[in-house]
């Protein structure tokens, strides 16, 4: 099956959260179950400077107010079809904001190109490429579907997978008319959301596969309290929406053999991350002192319970634990906890930022990783927490609930717990679910037996990419073993 990927980010050109990860590893997931997958990336300068052997597929002279072309080639093993159109992307930093922070003004044209790429590739744009399937990520991609529903047929089909339902990619009416989108999009409702227009909503409309990343936040998107206004529209599609959970590139997160770590070790011999957290803990500053050393590797937002960290860190600390955090996002909580760390010197100490290298020592060193989230599509960070035996501590929502079993009496002696689960995702019910980790942590047989058990947890890819191929056969009509022939 040939399949063409479509995503604004792709793991390692391009990351600024969870949705990299997944591109990045999904293609070579799938490799072996006969799925051949590009993917078609922005032309942002981190992408073209590491394309290799590249080569013009397709000349674009008038694109979207801009000259562009399609270049053809491969980047850290992956096969790429990126976007070249300088005008839209060959800018620093971030591929969303500006050096201010925020979006940038054309957002809504430079993701309507991307998507408007991808249709014309599923038409056959390119001479001795015809994708079978549009695999769509998130609302930069979401007008791919749309495009194919509404614009000249094709038989492509078309798959959009929901990352993150917060974010929409939500624009006022006055960019329609520059979108090359057939005006019976709008004439059907598909792209109209509250009096403005959503990518992500026309996408969902259309699609003739829905995805998210895990079970859970599959059903949760369905119901008001996790919707964010599309619950109906899910309600609607329930037939065709699936949730596969995500997995992790288990090959670049190995406890045995990280170059990150200062001591290698694996579910046998966890004693020797006791190395690896005397590294931590002198590289934040923190003292090498008795009692569980709490971690938080994340975006410092609402969406992920840090103000309700922020809250708990003076309890945190009296129970005997310390905190080190690695992270930045909201000016607010990254000074609050900076002023934790001020109150609790030795106890407490925040890196604003974020190191690839460095999250991979806090996952080998520290105790426990906590993801306090209030919602979660799936979570990446307590998966690797349960690869690198660092306990996760999460909510009970979305991939977290899917992925951790919740340490309570019956799970410790039925020899199947895997971290700390608490609800509702409240100060109160966090500080609770910290009072628990300490007193777990000081039962050291289980805390070992916990951590064995997580690091022995299957949090790779392969079933979930066979879920995926699964769905691409059901698509067009195959099934698994003729596929395979």
């Amino acid at each position: 099956m040939e399949v063409l990927s479509v995503a604004s980010e792709i793991y390692p050109l391009i990351k600024t959260g969870g949705l990299a990860d997944v591109t990045g590893a999904l293609p070579g997931a799938l490799a072996p179950l006969g799925v051949s997958m590009r993917t078609l990336v922005p032309g942002y300068p981190a992408v073209i400077s590491k394309l290799e052997a590249a080569r013009v597929v397709a000349e674009m002279p008038d694109y979207f107010d801009g000259t562009a072309r399609l270049l053809a080639g491969r980047a850290s093993g992956l096969d790429l079809i990126v976007l070249d159109a300088p005008h839209l992307y060959d800018r620093p930093g971030s591929p969303y904001l500006d050096a201010s922070g925020k979006d940038w003004v054309d957002n809504w044209k430079r993701f309507a190109a991307l998507s408007f790429a991808a249709y014309e590739l599923g038409r056959g744009m390119v001479e001795g490429y015809r994708p079978q399937i549009l695999h769509a990520h998130d609302w930069q991609a979401g007008l791919v579907p749309a495009y194919v529903a509404f614009n000249a047929p094709t038989r492509v089909k078309t798959v959009l997978t929901v990352h993150n339902l917060a974010f929409q990619g939500v624009f006022g009416w006055d960019v329609f008319a520059q979108l090359r989108l057939d005006f019976r999009a709008a004439q059907e409702g598909a792209i109209e959301y509250f009096g403005s227009i959503s990518y992500l909503k026309a996408g969902l409309q259309v699609a003739d596969a829905l995805t998210t990343v895990s079970p859970t936040y599959a059903y949760e998107i369905r119901t008001g309290a996790y919707g964010m206004g599309l619950e109906g529209l899910l309600q609607s599609r329930s037939d065709v929406l699936h949730g596969i959970l995500n997995g992790i590139d288990i090959g670049a997160w190995d406890p045995q053999n990280d170059p990150a770590l200062a001591e290698a070790y694996g579910s046998s011999s966890t004693d020797k991350r006791a190395q690896n957290r005397a590294k931590l803990l002198e590289r934040f500053g923190i003292e090498n002192s008795p009692g569980p050393v709490f971690s938080v590797v994340s975006r410092l937002t609402w969406q992920k319970g840090m103000d309700m960290l922020v809250e708990c860190v003076d309890a945190l600390v009296a129970l005997g634990g310390k905190l080190v955090v690695l992270g930045s996002g909201d000016p607010a909580l990254e000074t609050a906890l900076k002023g934790a760390a001020s109150r609790h010197p030795g106890k407490v100490a925040i890196i604003v930022g974020y190191s690839e290298e460095l999250s991979h020592l806090v996952q080998g060193g520290a105790d426990v990783m906590m993801v306090p989230s209030r919602f979660e599509p799936c979570g990446l960070t307590q998966l690797y927490g349960l690869r690198y035996g660092c306990v996760p501590l999460v909510s009970r929502v979305g991939g977290l609930a899917d992925t951790v079993i919740d340490a309570n009496e019956a799970a410790v002696d039925a020899g199947v717990a895997t971290g700390v689960v608490f609800a509702p995702a409240t100060t109160e019910a966090l500080t609770e679910a910290i009072r628990r980790t300490v007193v777990l942590y000081g039962r050291e047989k289980t805390w070992r037996k916990m951590q064995r058990r997580g690091m022995k947890s299957d949090v790779s890819w392969e079933a979930s990419a066979r879920k995926y191929a699964d769905l691409y056969s059901d698509l067009l009509g195959l099934k698994r073993d003729e596929q395979d022939d």
